[in-house]
């Protein structure tokens, strides 16, 4: 087994998410450094694309062994990511990114609450919501459409755990992730491919739109396929709270948006939570090699 993979199969989770949200985010900034010249659909677009290919280069023998069923579920995997993507990229426009992902964390509280069973997990569950909107803010800043977006990006985040658990269970690797979003990227492609001009004709746009794809997706995405072979969806929901924090660390370091003592106080919240939730028993799951 490759040792990325052993790592991946036995790094304790927390720091996993640390990994992952760092990469995902620095995707996030890459792509509003180029909402001025190009529609953030389209850059969401390039962004699902860019991963697949990625994704599927690194999966010798990807198109073997694929079941109905198998299949089925990861282009509804695919599609509810690459939807989560659009339309997190069209609030992201309009919201600062901080409070975008605080809006979106909507979508695994719903899931974290689903499948919560006992009193210490619902109180760390407690804890990141409370941390989670303090960083978020209550105002909406006048731009009702963006949380709009975001609400919808929300949903297809709770999808996202849901059908993604699944995914990984059935697939090795990341196979299973790139042929969702290759799916995924067919799926938005009307809503992304009318403005993608610009794209094709600038060979730096293109890397940067790509790039977003292989940060967020491709490394973001396939870290938490390894994860979820190896913890429990409510676990997984409520390890997602580490996601806002490094949103506001990401959006202060590279996009200028410095965190206020709320926001400082927001993070411990989270962070609290995420510590006192109970650990579940986890077992190394090896790759196939």
């Amino acid at each position: 087994m490759p040792r990325s993979s052993r790592l991946l199969s036995t790094a304790p989770p927390e720091s996993l998410f640390v990994l992952s949200a760092l990469s995902q985010y620095i995707g996030a900034a890459i792509a509003v450094s180029v909402f001025d010249q190009v529609e953030p659909q389209t850059v969401a677009w390039f962004r699902v694309i860019g991963a697949a290919i990625a994704l599927l280069a690194i999966s010798p023998g990807f198109h073997r062994g694929w079941t109905r069923r198998d299949l089925i579920g990861a282009a509804v995997f695919g599609s509810a990511t690459a939807a989560m993507n659009l339309f997190f990229y069209l609030g992201i426009a309009r919201i600062d990114l901080g409070k975008s992902v605080a809006i979106e964390f909507l979508g695994p509280i719903a899931v974290a609450a689903a499948t919560t069973r006992s009193l210490r997990n619902g109180f760390a569950l407690v804890l990141a919501v409370i941390g989670v909107v303090t960083l978020g803010g209550v105002e909406v800043d006048d731009n009702t459409l963006g949380v709009v977006f975001i609400l919808i990006s929300s949903a297809m985040w709770a999808a996202y755990i849901v059908f993604g658990s699944r995914v990984a269970q059935v697939r090795p690797g990341v196979a299973g992730l790139g042929v969702g979003l290759a799916i995924g990227a067919v799926v938005i492609a009307p809503a992304g491919a009318p403005w993608s001009g610009p794209v094709w004709l600038s060979p730096t746009l293109l890397l940067l739109c790509c790039a977003t794809g292989v940060f967020s997706n491709a490394i973001g995405y396939g870290i938490d396929q390894y994860v979820l072979r190896r913890i429990p969806i409510r676990r997984f929901s409520i390890l997602l709270a580490t996601l806002p924090v490094t949103a506001v660390f990401i959006g202060w370091l590279l996009l200028g948006q410095t965190p206020s003592a709320l926001d400082l106080a927001g993070i411990s919240l989270v962070l609290v939570g995420v510590a006192v939730q109970e650990r579940d028993e986890i077992v190394a799951i090896p790759e196939p090699s």
